[in-house]
């Protein structure tokens, strides 16, 4: 299954650092709760089906953020091309991306 990417909503970075700017070559979501369970460094992830329940081992203090700029498809980010999660679930960073902090 594909994950459906909508350019208008969020795009989330989930990490146990204070950041203000996200590297190129970092990974971003739309699937927030994605992002938060990585935030916690976890070892081991998997989900059933997206949207469904997220496992994972992870055990840090984990930070929410959030993209704080417009992002362009294959201009900004691009498809992860290794990843082992569905299409459309994990992307990279082209360039430093602003980043607001949630929660």
């Amino acid at each position: 299954m594909d994950y459906p990417v909508c350019m208008n909503n969020p795009w989330y970075h989930g990490s146990n650092l204070e950041l203000e700017v996200l590297l190129e070559n970092s990974t971003i979501t739309q699937w927030k709760e994605l992002a938060e369970a990585f935030a916690t460094k976890p070892t081991t992830l998997e989900y059933d089906e997206i949207f469904s329940p997220i496992s994972h081992n992870g055990v840090e203090k984990g930070l929410l953020y959030i993209i704080d700029e417009p992002l362009e498809i294959d201009v900004d980010i691009y498809q992860h091309p290794q990843t082992t999660m569905d299409k459309g679930v994990e992307f990279l960073a082209k360039r430093p991306l602003k980043l607001k902090r949630l929660g």
